[in-house]
């Protein structure tokens, strides 16, 4: 109820804006504009999800979002053939926080994670420990696969490089937070991964964590799909 909720609000948001601007109505502030560029450096809001589904088709609009992201990116040659096609993606090197290798990405995952590390990443951090993160550990983010690698079924948003699996974290101090060894504790590190968590939930389609079942005890799931998902 509350996702059917949330997405008639966008719709009817989305349908506002436009007829404002097309009309010329009223002045709409770009972040409320579903037809302005996505700015990472604005924070997320109901719109942010649809602004990250128009660069899926839009190399253009995408290099635009990405040019203000900080994040360092080599763009791919598409393969339209075999099992799992890929258009429009980027292999994500890093930025201002440091990656344990790099990834393959579609452009709505690349400019998610984006906006991740600056609205919900960092200010965890800071929050609860006072200081950055400097790296994300990862456990990738292409496999052309199904859904929990069963032979028949739904094509996971890893087929597509719409997902992203981060293990942990480490501070400036050094220290290091692991999804797999502190989500079950009673400390600041469980605090801060369930602030990440919780953040995360305002840029991406669906968040899984060790709450959502015993697959994703070492891992969050972070993916840019068709679905709302936040646990």
């Amino acid at each position: 109820m509350r996702l059917a909720k949330g997405l008639l609000l966008v719709l009817l948001l989305i349908g506002a804006a436009g007829l404002g601007v097309w009309g010329g109505w009223i002045p709409v502030p770009a972040q409320w504009n579903p037809w302005a560029p996505l700015d990472v450096n604005a924070a997320p809001n109901l719109l942010t999800r649809f602004k990250l589904m128009r660069l899926r088709d839009d190399p253009q609009l995408c290099d635009q979002a990405l040019s203000r992201s900080g994040l360092r990116v080599t763009r791919q040659a598409d393969s339209p053939g075999g099992d799992c096609p890929l258009t429009n993606t980027l292999r994500v090197q890093g930025g201002e926080v440091a990656l344990s290798s790099s990834f393959l990405a579609s452009c709505p995952l690349a400019v998610a994670f984006a906006l991740f590390e600056r609205h919900a990443l960092q200010p965890a951090s800071q929050a609860v420990y006072g200081q950055a993160v400097t790296r994300v550990d990862h456990l990738g983010s292409f496999a052309c696969r199904n859904i929990y690698n069963r032979e028949n079924g739904t094509r996971s948003q890893h087929a597509s490089a719409n997902a992203l699996d981060i293990a942990g974290f480490r501070l400036a101090d050094g220290r290091t937070i692991s999804v797999l060894k502190d989500w079950p504790r009673d400390n600041q590190d469980a605090r801060f991964l369930r602030q990440v968590r919780d953040g995360a939930c305002d840029m991406f389609s669906v968040v899984l964590s060790p709450d959502y079942n015993a697959a994703h005890r070492n891992h969050f799931h972070l993916d840019v799909g068709p679905w709302w998902v936040c646990r």
